[in-house]
């Protein structure tokens, strides 16, 4: 299958996104939104491969549905901190399944997957509007956290779960260990999405370049990544792709796209000309930022050639203390989606989590039925194997899947043996999926 969506479905997509309140999280009428995000990241993604992501992003920008985009993560993101972990400590609350919950807890890498993908154009950064200031925030907190988690050694080792593999999630507390390491992740999409928004700083609001240099510091966290590198551990693995693999050793010195993003920020941030205007480089700053010099190495500028201009700023530097900035009397723009999102529920946290438990998180068993049926027809299996780079791993093992579940067609095995052995853990979710691919077959269109 060589497309997900028609143009069409995608617009009507797209136009229909709305803004929603915190209560909202976990009802229908969110979960439609869900699936339809979902489906236009697996667009985004198909074409990106194929060099042919302006289709969805141009649709993004003409129908100015990217402010909406970062409202839907942030909501997320403060869902998350807010209201979750009153769930994590409820002893009482046992779901009937714990998909819905697994749902929202992904939702928000999905939105910085599909973010990453369509704010590569300038367009895009232009079209987001003030909205590119509470991105850059939700940067500015994604990679301070995963900078602090790598200075303490905090970085998660295991992989996370995805969809065919739900029935292996018990509680709501196994739920939150899965939503650390989503973090992770979440956070390396973050730097790919500053790394775009420093590329077309010339063309965005001056309070944008402030936030990143005066308020935030943004050179000095991304010198932090560069000292501890989170997504490289010990000598022979490396993070890409969404996991962590094992480096040849021919490739151990190789800069990987985290690496390569990371100094084209600092490259940006630290060369062009507003920048250099703007930031002050006063004596912490620049004993930070002389720290580089040390990690650009012969083998790192023959990958990167743009970084020898790096290097010679940095030598000048060293010998030189220039000028603070002129601190002109202007107004800037603050930011403003976390900020109303929490002032409007400070207080209802509680609240918020007593009535999505009650009447959103614990579905009945036809509820539950309906969800599993959506979910076979938003993920469709002959696209998302397109998108999967890897061969498919074996349910019980992780050794290289020979065979396919013939009921759910969800999961893969190596050999009679494992599946065998798994089929306590996938009887459930495999009964689930069973019968919505029935469902789908005797009755193609469901009416959302």
């Amino acid at each position: 299958m060589d497309s997900v969506l028609l143009h069409g479905e995608a617009e009507g997509y797209i136009q229909s996104l709305e803004k929603m309140s915190l209560r909202d999280i976990g009802s229908p009428r969110w979960f439609r939104q869900h699936e339809y995000i979902e489906k236009l990241n697996m667009q985004a993604i198909l074409n990106a491969s194929a060099n042919q992501e302006e289709f969805i992003k141009d649709l993004f920008v003409s129908l100015g549905k990217i402010p909406t985009l970062v409202h839907a993560m942030i909501l997320t993101e403060v869902w998350k901190h807010k209201v979750f972990p009153i769930f994590c400590k409820l002893k009482d609350f046992n779901p009937n399944s714990t998909f819905l919950l697994y749902m929202v807890i992904h939702h928000e890498a999905t939105i910085i997957n599909l973010l990453e993908t369509i704010m590569y154009h300038k367009e895009s950064s232009e079209a987001a509007g003030d909205s590119v200031l509470d991105l850059v925030d939700y940067c500015h907190r994604k990679l301070t956290l995963l900078a602090g988690r790598s200075v303490s050694g905090e970085i998660p080792t295991g992989e996370r779960i995805t969809h065919t593999q739900l029935s292996d999630t018990a509680s709501v507390q196994d739920l939150q260990r899965q939503s650390d390491m989503l973090e992770f992740e979440i956070s390396i999409k973050a730097l790919s999405v500053l790394c775009y928004i420093t590329d077309h700083i010339e063309s965005l609001n001056l309070s944008v370049l402030s936030r990143m240099l005066c308020t935030h510091n943004m050179p000095c966290v991304l010198v932090q990544l560069v000292e501890h590198c989170p997504w490289k551990r010990g000598a022979l693995e490396k993070y890409t792709e969404g996991k962590w693999r094992t480096v040849l050793p021919e490739d151990q010195l190789k800069l990987s796209k985290h690496d390569g993003q990371l100094w084209m920020a600092l490259l940006n941030l630290l060369l062009k000309p507003d920048c250099q205007r703007k930031y002050d480089f006063n004596s912490f700053n620049k004993t930070q930022l002389l720290k580089l010099r040390g990690f650009l190495t012969e083998v790192v500028i023959d990958q990167l050639p743009n970084l020898l201009d790096l290097k010679h700023f940095l030598s000048q530097l060293a010998v030189t203390d220039p000028a603070a900035p002129k601190k002109d009397l202007i107004l800037e723009q603050v930011p403003e989606i976390w900020n109303s999102i929490v002032t409007e529920n400070s207080n209802k946290w509680k609240a918020i989590a007593k009535y999505q438990v009650t009447n959103v998180f614990n579905p009945s068993e036809s509820e539950l039925r309906e969800q599993a049926c959506r979910l076979a027809q938003t993920y469709n299996l002959d696209v998302m194997e397109n998108l999967i780079p890897d061969e498919p791993k074996c349910g019980a093992c992780g050794r290289t899947g020979a065979k396919r579940c013939s009921r759910c067609q969800g999961e893969w095995y190596c050999n009679r043996e494992c599946q065998v052995k798994h089929w306590p853990k996938h009887k459930s979710a495999c009964k689930l999926m069973a019968e919505a691919i029935q469902k789908l077959q005797e009755e193609p269109k469901i009416s959302s």
